[in-house]
């Protein structure tokens, strides 16, 4: 066996596949919590540069995990023979792909309207995209070792970085305005989805061209290919293609909105908890 065959094995080693809170996935969203709060708390007060920094390293974090997991979907040794066949329908351009390309523009892009707008997006609908894999990871866990790590750290950093701008966003003496602030994260997923929609069909016709049958379906709304996330998938198949793409872009329009929300209402909570037991203290001091 050659050195290479070695890694290889190393890199693609089997398990049972973990099931739905199952222990891989409990120890999975301990982990989250747990550094979910440390982050919060830790970095509560820290400055910009901090903030820049935090999200530098974390997307180095998630562009080697996402290396290996392309090197691992299209790497085989078949008798021995090294055989390179790329998984086209994991191409990383899906909804949970995008902190890849958010993370450096949040990291080194100048403070105004364009990084705010991104931020946003990472505490609204990549913060969305995360907990809707963690809470429900259905059919992400495979019996890759390696594959379940990098789809657990790359969702789980969604819900921690999503969690933690949104709270140094809203938890702070001047919170910006709820309208701008979900429009600029809804500029930025029809950005996202618009880049979707031309890589579908220009990727469809030219795999087709090359006699490349693979599924090609970024952000899952190619009218090439059927819509495979929980859901979506039942509208996909009763409704006709531009009604399920209306039904789409509304539906996570709304959960933008619902994941903005429910930071705040966590914040007032809190800040009213906070209030409560103060007084409490100061009546029996």
């Amino acid at each position: 066996m050659t050195i290479i065959e070695k890694i290889h094995n190393f890199l693609d080693y089997e398990i049972e596949t973990p099931s739905s809170y199952g222990a891989f996935h409990i120890v999975s969203l301990v982990l989250i919590v747990a550094f979910t709060v440390f982050l919060c708390k830790a970095f509560k007060n820290s400055d910009e540069k901090s903030e820049r920094r935090i999200a530098f390293w974390c997307w180095i974090v998630v562009v080697v995990l996402e290396i290996y997991k392309q090197l691992n979907f299209s790497i085989s040794f078949e008798e021995g023979v090294f055989v390179w066949d790329y998984s086209w329908y994991s191409f990383p351009f899906q909804f949970c792909s995008s902190p890849i390309y958010v993370l450096p523009l949040v990291a080194f892009l100048p403070s105004g309207k364009v990084r705010e707008a991104l931020v946003a997006f990472l505490g609204t609908f990549s913060l969305f995209a995360g907990l809707a894999v963690c809470i429900y990871p259905n059919d992400v866990y495979i019996s890759t070792l390696g594959i379940d790590i990098q789809t657990t750290v790359h969702h789980g950093l969604q819900v921690v970085l999503g969690i933690f701008f949104a709270l140094r966003r809203f938890d702070c003496e001047n919170p910006p305005k709820k309208k701008s602030y979900l429009l600029g994260a809804i500029s930025v997923f029809a950005v996202f989805a618009g880049t979707a929609m031309l890589l579908n069909i220009v990727g469809y016709h030219a795999l087709t061209a090359l006699g490349i049958d693979e599924t090609f379906n970024m952000f899952y709304i190619s009218p090439y290919f059927e819509c495979t996330l929980p859901v979506l998938s039942i509208v996909d198949d009763f409704l006709p293609y531009p009604i399920f793409l209306a039904v789409y872009i509304f539906g996570f329009g709304l959960v933008a909105f619902i994941m903005m929300t429910l930071v705040n209402s966590v914040i007032f909570a809190v800040r009213k908890i906070i209030t409560k037991t103060k007084l409490n203290g100061n009546k029996y001091a």
